[in-house]
This record gives structure tokens, C-alpha cells and sequence, in this order.
């Protein structure tokens, strides 16, 4: 699946909440539901700075396709480092590091996060684009 697709497909699963809380309460929810890193992982090495709190992303390349795992201590960090995540993992190196993660604002996720998770979301969505540039070059 293309993340084109995918991103249409993200905003087809976020837009029915009928406001900013309700939606924020669904991404809480998915937080709690999503896996945890083993702490064997949550190194300095995988932390995303710029962060309210802490935020760990572990990237790796597997037949080809990117694959992120993450992890966060909030569980709104978790939720939308989730979602970011979940709507790159499976793409080739090519297309992670050429499309944005433009769905969370196109669905008023962004436009409701303090100044330092926006931040931390920047670093995110910066430090996975990155991590697709450099193994679409290997």
C-alpha cells in the first residue's frame, strides 16, 4: 500500500471524531493498546529530542521496508508517535523519505498540540525521513 493510501486511509479513521478531545481521547486510547519497547531499547540512542517527554524511536530495514517501533512515558506521545509510526512502517526507504505526515494536521491533531510536542512530532517525523533518505542510499 502506498502511503498516500495510507494517509487517506488515517484521515477516513480520524475525521468522524466530532472534536479535538474526542479525537485526542481515541489516539489516548490506541496509546494504551499499542505495544511497549523492551527496556533493552529505550536507549539515548533512540530518543527523540525536543520532546515534553520522553519519546524513543527504533527504525530498522527489513526485506526492503522500513519498519518503526516506538515508545513513549505519555500516552498522548505514544498515541500520535504511534500513528506517525504506524503510517510509515512497511514503506520502501524511497517513499519514507519523500512524503510528509501531513494527515495529523489535516485532521486538527497538530493544531491542538503545546509548542513542545509539536516539536517533538517535528523531530519524529524529521528523524524517520531521515532514516529512509539514508537507507535508500545503502
Amino acid at each position: 500500500m502506498t502511503l498516500l493510501r495510507r494517509r487517506d486511509e488515517l484521515i477516513a479513521e480520524l475525521e468522524p471524531f466530532a472534536d479535538h478531545h474526542e479525537r485526542f481521547q481515541y489516539v489516548i486510547d490506541r496509546a494504551k493498546a499499542a505495544p511497549a519497547l523492551p527496556a533493552a531499547v529505550k536507549l539515548d540512542a533512540f530518543l527523540i529530542e525536543g520532546c515534553t517527554s520522553n519519546l524513543w524511536l527504533v527504525p530498522s530495514l527489513e526485506a526492503g521496508v522500513c519498519r518503526f517501533r516506538c515508545d513513549a512515558d505519555s500516552l498522548i506521545t505514544k498515541g500520535i508517535a504511534s500513528l506517525v509510526c504506524e503510517f510509515y512502517d512497511g514503506a520502501p526507504p524511497q517513499e519514507v523519505a519523500a512524503t510528509d505526515a501531513d494527515f495529523l494536521s489535516a485532521v486538527g491533531i497538530t493544531q491542538h498540540l503545546s509548542p513542545n510536542r509539536r516539536n517533538g512530532l517535528t523531530n519524529l517525523v524529521g528523524k524517520i525521513r531521515a532514516f529512509g533518505r539514508a537507507t535508500a542510499q545503502s
